[in-house]
């Protein structure tokens, strides 16, 4: 059975976790991809001083979301644009190794207790998943249209400029799963595949 948590998250509930836990999600969270973590961090790296009053309207909503909660590398396919009334018809994740350069400031700046996305991550957000703690979920990929009926309502959206896929969506989920592979403990799942694929291919050749 799997695990069921209900953001936004603990100290203790990512503390509790280890790699290869299923669990189930539910509450609201934050979508991102590459153009939102590259605007984030810029935000971040700039500081208030710089930033104009659309750009700190949205990094003040976001902060609740975020705070104790997730962001999910995701690039979703949406219906509704014409008249507002928004549903992800597809959500599956996006590679997370993208956001490598960007992740660890974002997750320390908004306080965050995690990511969600596929393929997972480096020794940056390793190590702030470490010191937060925080943990890395795994979504299953190539199931995209089951993970959007886990999304039963957009709430918001941000940053539309960057086109549908890569704003920022804020949306309550149910129930959506993910497996974790980076605990709050230093500990990484594709770091033990790597290393186990790297040994069977040196005594094969």
């Amino acid at each position: 059975m799997p695990i069921s948590l209900t953001l936004p998250f603990t100290s203790s509930d990512v503390n509790a976790l280890q790699l290869g836990d299923m669990v189930s999600i539910s509450g609201d969270l934050l979508t991102g991809r590459d153009q939102a973590h590259k605007w984030l961090y810029e935000q971040i790296c700039r500081g208030s001083d710089h930033r104009d009053k659309e750009d700190a309207h949205v990094l003040d909503a976001i902060q609740p979301i975020l705070q104790d909660g997730l962001i999910y590398h995701c690039g979703p396919i949406v219906s509704g644009h014409e008249t507002g009334n928004y549903r992800f018809i597809s959500a599956g994740p996006t590679t997370s190794m993208r956001q490598e350069p960007y992740q660890s400031a974002i997750m320390r700046h908004f306080k965050m207790k995690g990511v969600i996305g596929k393929g997972g991550m480096g020794e940056k957000t390793l190590n702030a998943c470490k010191t937060l703690p925080a943990v890395y979920f795994h979504a299953v990929g190539g199931a995209a249209a089951l993970a959007a009926r886990a999304v039963i309502e957009v709430l918001n959206v941000y940053k539309l400029e960057f086109g549908l896929p890569e704003a920022l969506w804020h949306i309550r989920v149910v129930d959506f799963p993910a497996i974790v592979t980076i605990d709050a403990h230093g500990n990484s799942l594709h770091d033990e595949i790597q290393t186990r694929s790297k040994s069977v291919l040196e005594s094969l050749l």
